[in-house]
């Protein structure tokens, strides 16, 4: 049998405002999107073969198209080819291939005709910010539901593997919590049923509102867009630690308590101040511009920049992170 496909384009665009690590969104009428005017999208749309030289060039025009925004610093995510992922492919039509690319830029105002907005991150996927302490959410939401999914497995041997599945993801029964296994942590709720995306293929009819609202677990997004975001925080997560990105989302001065928060936002931990700063010293990552930062509120601080220098002296210029990340264990 004859298989067709096509190819889109998806951006999973970051910024860090603030304390806050945010996502660009678009509302678009998609296929696959819930009957909810407020689910949103990242910026996609698909790939020309006739005149989009390259898939990154097709990306930029569309982000530009539905946002108004431009970027910078840009690099390819994953391709996203589930049979199942695009209702059209449910029904017959082309197999449909998504290549999702990941940016990082400063937030700015948008434009663009899709009624573009920033989103925290952790509104849609609230189990990953550990920056207060372990999430109130793990404890009376999640735990408890992916044990008594664990529990449901049909044999003695399929019951412990999900139990120990959900122990490494969260970080259970001596095992070390793991900020890079984000995109491990959506596919078991999703595996689960515990995310609104997994239930698109059940009729709403068939399930009462008690049932129904056992699914509402951080924002839901159409196709499987919350996937990809899943996928580039992860990816971030493990970049920062070996390549300098986090500059990308910078102003071109900043203070080391800026560095610091920006690389806390992405990490959804809180770091050690004594200890991030000598590993920044160490690795040459910043020089002193020997100005002031006159607004901080309190005692002035020095401005940094990034030390282009670095990127030749070293293969692998990232910013890590260093021991002593408070996340909290129970």
């Amino acid at each position: 049998m004859e298989t067709s496909f096509s190819v889109g384009l998806n951006a999973v665009i970051v910024a860090v405002t603030g304390e806050s690590p945010r996502v660009l969104t678009v509302q678009a009428a998609q296929p696959g999107s819930v009957a909810d005017s407020e689910t949103v999208a990242l910026p996609f749309g698909p790939l020309d073969p006739i005149s989009g030289r390259t898939m990154e060039r097709g990306v930029r025009g569309w982000v530009r198209e539905q946002t108004g925004l431009e970027f910078g610093y840009v690099e390819q995510l994953y391709t996203f080819g589930d049979r199942d992922r695009d209702p059209v492919g449910r029904d017959g039509g082309p197999r449909v291939l998504s290549v999702a690319y990941l940016a990082l830029v400063r937030e700015e105002v948008l434009a663009g005709n899709c009624r573009a907005q920033w989103l925290d991150c952790y509104d849609l996927l609230q189990w990953e910010d550990w920056r207060s302490g372990r999430p109130k959410v793990v404890d009376e939401r999640i735990i408890p539901e992916l044990t008594a999914w664990a529990r449901l497995a049909s044999t003695r041997s399929k019951r412990a593997t999900r139990k120990e599945r959900v122990a490494i993801a969260f970080g259970l029964d001596g095992a070390e919590w793991d900020g890079e296994k984000v995109l491990e942590r959506y596919e078991l709720l999703y595996e689960a049923g515990l995310v609104c995306e997994a239930m698109r293929e059940v009729d709403p009819g068939t399930q009462p509102p008690r049932e129904r609202a056992r699914h509402e677990l951080g924002r839901c997004m159409v196709l499987d867009h919350r996937r990809m975001l899943a996928t580039a925080l992860g990816r971030l997560r493990g970049k920062i630690k070996y390549r300098p990105v986090v500059f990308e989302l910078l102003a071109p001065t900043f203070t080391l308590l800026q560095l610091q928060r920006v690389v806390e936002a992405l990490a959804g931990v809180r770091l050690h101040k004594q200890n991030f700063r000598r590993l920044v010293d160490k690795g040459g990552l910043v020089e002193g511009t020997g100005s002031l930062d006159e607004y901080t509120g309190g005692r002035p601080a020095e401005l940094f920049r990034f030390r282009r220098d670095v990127l030749r002296e070293r293969s692998a210029p990232g910013v890590g992170l260093p021991g002593g990340t408070q996340v909290s264990r129970v």
